[in-house]
């Protein structure tokens, strides 16, 4: 079966390139690095007594890996990372996190999963583990791992039901992958026990990473300046909005009970879209600011209705700058997204009922007060319009979501303690 894989992927290889430079017209990222993808990195890498491999798809897996990222350098203090990922933002989310750690951290894209070129970067980088963050399962490169000897972890993993009925039908391919699994780190007991159906010897429950993301100050002292900007208007922020939402968000806000003077941000997961967001925006009739055109002590001008978020990198800042927060892909059917980072933050978390990706943190935080489920975008706009409106409300429900998000904590270490013994020192 791998076989019949392998040669799929030889044969859609002139494909998936030409779809990667047409990607390139919208992301210039995708038509840099190709040498890395096919598994071809010129001279060889520098000797290191110990190489961690970290594969981080895109952004929220790169900013969930950050106190991983943190903590292995501390416990292997002679250790060097080689952090893959699979899309431009993700690469250009870890080159702003980890610049601190210099030398200490390189990164490159993730060859494609051919057999050989997954080989041609463990003879490279001579990894002593492979650590594979949340959901990421590529049946060449595990194989090349177990024929190198290199362990492999998956980490903060998690595995709805819809993925793991979805594995079980591709069969052969992806249990045999999954059997080459050293050992997983799930967030839930049930994403624990999924795995389990899949055949993966040695699973553990560490809980999710992400709680143990830790704010930079940086990206506060750039939120209290955006909130300066914006004043003492009440702000909704709909973060990490995805394709069909914001003209379900904006059609509800034009009907809404909002305040007058409230401001709406929306942030697009992809970067690609801030352009189409605009349109859609301006297409209605509502004035429309971006957040890149704000430089020094530029303000928000109090006619404007809409502030874009197109900005990378700057999600705490956005989620340091608002009174209550929506976290998108949650409004259809795309399995929402992590709500854990508004909460980190004391910020009153509003959420759609589509979040099999996320079902047990949603119902937990829930649960505890700190967020609350809507239906639709009326429905949002509803619960955003009575909590603006409610400023002992709003403070109450923003210190249960902190309270959530502070009990939590701890996945890091725990997934480091599972590691230990499969690595040397």
């Amino acid at each position: 079966m791998r076989l019949l894989y392998t040669l799929a992927w030889w044969l859609a290889l002139p494909l998936v390139l030409a779809r990667l430079w047409l990607r390139g017209r919208q992301e210039p990222g995708y038509r840099q690095h190709w040498g890395e993808r096919l598994g071809f990195y010129g001279s060889k890498a520098a000797d290191t007594p110990l190489t961690i491999w970290l594969h981080a798809v895109s952004v929220g897996e790169t900013r969930a890996a950050e106190p991983l990222v943190d903590a292995l350098l501390a416990a292997w203090p002679d250790c060097r990372i080689v952090l893959t990922h699979m899309t431009p933002t993700g690469r250009a989310t870890g080159k702003a996190l980890f610049a601190k750690h210099g030398a200490r951290l390189v990164q490159s894209y993730l060859p494609y999963d051919t057999g050989a070129m997954p080989a041609r970067f463990i003879r490279h980088f001579a990894p002593k583990i492979c650590i594979l963050m949340e959901t990421e399962v590529w049946p060449n490169l595990i194989h090349q791992c177990n024929r190198h000897q290199v362990p492999v972890v998956l980490a903060n993993a998690r595995l709805s039901q819809r993925s793991l009925a979805k594995a079980q039908r591709l069969g052969k391919l992806i249990l045999d992958a999954a059997r080459g699994i050293t050992l997983v780190a799930a967030q839930t007991p049930d994403d624990a026990a999924r795995v389990r159906q899949l055949g993966v010897r040695e699973v553990v429950v560490t809980g999710s990473i992400k709680f143990d993301v830790v704010v930079p100050e940086a990206a506060l002292a750039t939120g209290a300046r955006l909130r300066s900007a914006i004043g003492t208007r009440p702000v909704l922020l709909c973060a990490s909005t995805r394709e069909g939402e914001e003209e379900l968000i904006l059609d509800a806000y034009q009907r809404s009970g909002l305040p007058a003077h409230a401001l709406l941000l929306i942030v697009p997961r992809h970067p690609q879209r801030f352009d189409e967001v605009e349109k859609l925006v301006a297409s209605r009739g509502l004035a429309v600011q971006r957040r890149s055109a704000l430089h020094g002590d530029a303000v928000i001008s109090p006619s404007t209705q809409v502030l874009l978020g197109d900005s990378m990198g700057e999600m705490f800042a956005y989620y340091a700058a608002c009174d209550c927060a929506f976290v998108g892909g949650s409004l259809l059917p795309l399995g929402g997204q992590n709500l854990i980072e508004p909460a980190a933050l004391g910020k009153p978390v509003l959420i759609g009922q589509h979040t099999f990706n996320f079902a047990l943190v949603t119902e937990q935080a829930i649960a505890a007060g700190g967020a609350v489920l809507v239906l639709d975008a009326d429905a949002l706009m509803a619960q955003a319009a009575s909590l603006l409106q409610d400023p002992v409300r709003l403070a109450d429900m923003g210190a249960r979501a902190l309270a959530f998000a502070a009990q939590h904590r701890g996945a890091t270490p725990r997934t480091i303690a599972a590691i230990k013994p499969l690595l040397p020192g």
